[in-house]
């Protein structure tokens, strides 16, 4: 289980930047840190890996819907 602040930090990220974020985790840690004022790497990793997983989600939900 994520701790409120991980997920409340990756959906302000993901409603600024909607289509900033790829599943593509490694790309998601530089956006994180280019966008954001997190200082350590443990949180920087945890609110890109939070946002990697929601896009795959959608990603998933959108293709059962076509």
């Amino acid at each position: 289980m994520k701790p409120a602040y991980i997920k409340r930090l990756a959906l302000e990220l993901l409603e600024k930047f909607p289509d900033e974020f790829s599943k593509d985790f490694e790309k998601n840690k530089v956006l994180v840190t280019k966008l954001s004022t997190i200082s350590t790497k443990n949180i920087r990793n945890r609110v890109a890996g939070y946002i990697t997983r929601i896009v795959e989600d959608r990603k998933k939900e959108n293709e059962e819907e076509s």
